[in-house]
């Protein structure tokens, strides 16, 4: 008796209980022996069985069993997962999620195209469209993020790549997906969008006619701060496209990396859903608290975009940030004095990590950037772990008090 696949199990609309299943056996038509973990396929190049395999095996694209910087076993199955996460037809995992935003813009743009990208990027991103691509012929125009008749404006003849980030880091400030696909679709513009500080549990930038999603996997999708992994998921065409790039680049994701991230997808929706509500609960938390100014987090009713908000988000994510009353010296107690958040940069991880913005990026924006940027100088970022919302609340009362 013919045994049923296992897609036709899983629902056409995309519930929660179809995310926790896809975590876990999006890849199980890869499984090629009886162990329940998968195998980490730790080499290089692979092995051919004659000539003519090795022929097929050079022209094949993306063949998973030829050279590991065009493909491998573990690398495939974790892009089938994620591809799947996100409801794309393919993906491609990266060494970093720079190694993802480089490699794809490079792909889709050459010298006299033009991009439109919104002020608030991760500042890598804004480096690649303001410094490194303008030495090549690129242009890009800078728009505010919220205000999608900017994006319209800023639509040239060449204009050919949309790029967005929502929400955006520090300030947790959104972007319209939808408003932004269908500016640019009719006039032939590609839109990418970093979908980074959501997951795909909680946004999934497609659904709403976005062309390309990407991740700095390192963060949520890997989940343990062990790894740096970046993804770019879309069409197989783009995909392909994307991939030739690839093989250029070279920002290729080593097997064990591609493992930890497998692993740290299985549990990717239980995790994010417990922050969401943590974040939640900590933001309103400090919204209460006269010793803070103001709180960023989409899920508050507070947030401007707040409707935005519940329109294209499940969840708002376990990144908030907040204003400390008393500038930059009294934030800088404030912080010295938590016990359970890590001063460390990065996010999405099992344990809390906390950062004064303005001293983490004061030596690269400098203080009129800083301005630009919205990064006041009693700006705290705060990424929820794992840990219980009660010993964060009450580890913040305590911090708060020293200020």
């Amino acid at each position: 008796m013919q045994q049923p696949d296992p897609a036709d199990q899983v629902p056409a609309a995309l519930t929660e209980w179809a995310l926790a299943s896809l975590v876990i056996h999006a890849d199980d038509e890869f499984a090629i022996d009886s162990a329940i973990a998968p195998p980490i396929h730790q080499t290089s190049t692979f092995r051919a069985n004659s000539a003519a395999d090795f022929a097929e095996m050079a022209t094949q694209a993306r063949h998973p069993r030829y050279y590991t910087r065009y493909g491998n076993p573990t690398l495939e199955r974790v892009e089938k997962v994620i591809a799947s996460l996100e409801g794309a037809e393919a993906a491609l995992v990266t060494g970093s999620g720079m190694g993802a935003i480089t490699t794809t813009v490079l792909a889709l743009v050459q010298a006299g195209d033009h991009i439109v990208a919104q002020r608030n990027h991760y500042m890598g991103t804004t480096k690649l469209v303001t410094e490194i691509l303008p030495r090549f012929g690129v242009t890009t125009t800078i728009v505010e993020q919220t205000e999608v008749s900017a994006f319209a404006a800023a639509i040239r003849p060449e204009t050919k790549l949309i790029l967005v980030e929502t929400p955006s880091n520090p300030t947790l400030q959104l972007t319209d997906l939808r408003a932004i696909a269908e500016l640019a679709r009719p006039r032939g513009i590609l839109t990418f969008c970093d979908n980074t500080f959501a997951s795909p549990y909680n946004q999934r930038p497609l659904d709403h006619g976005i062309d390309l999603v990407m991740h700095s996997a390192t963060k949520y999708l890997g989940g343990h701060h062990d790894l740096s992994a970046g993804v770019v998921a879309g069409s197989q065409a783009l995909l392909e496209k994307i991939w030739n790039a690839h093989m250029v680049v070279g920002a290729v994701l080593g097997p064990i990396d591609a493992w930890l991230l497998l692993r740290g997808l299985r549990t990717l929706v239980v995790r994010v859903k417990q922050q969401n509500q943590t974040a939640l609960t900590v933001a309103q938390f400090l919204e209460s608290q006269a010793a803070i100014e103001q709180v960023y987090y989409p899920g508050l009713a507070s947030h401007p975009q707040a409707e935005l908000a519940r329109r294209q988000m499940q969840g708002f994510g376990g990144v908030l940030s907040f204003a400390v009353k008393g500038g930059y010296a009294a934030t800088q107690r404030f912080i010295s004095a938590l016990k359970l958040p890590t001063q460390a940069v990065s996010l999405g991880g099992y344990e809390s990590l906390v950062v004064h913005a303005a001293a983490m990026w004061e030596g690269t924006l400098g203080e009129a950037g800083l301005v630009e940027a919205g990064i006041q100088p009693n700006l705290v970022r705060f990424s929820v772990g794992l840990e219980d919302e009660r010993d964060l609340i009450a580890d913040l009362q305590h911090a708060l008090a020293q200020v």
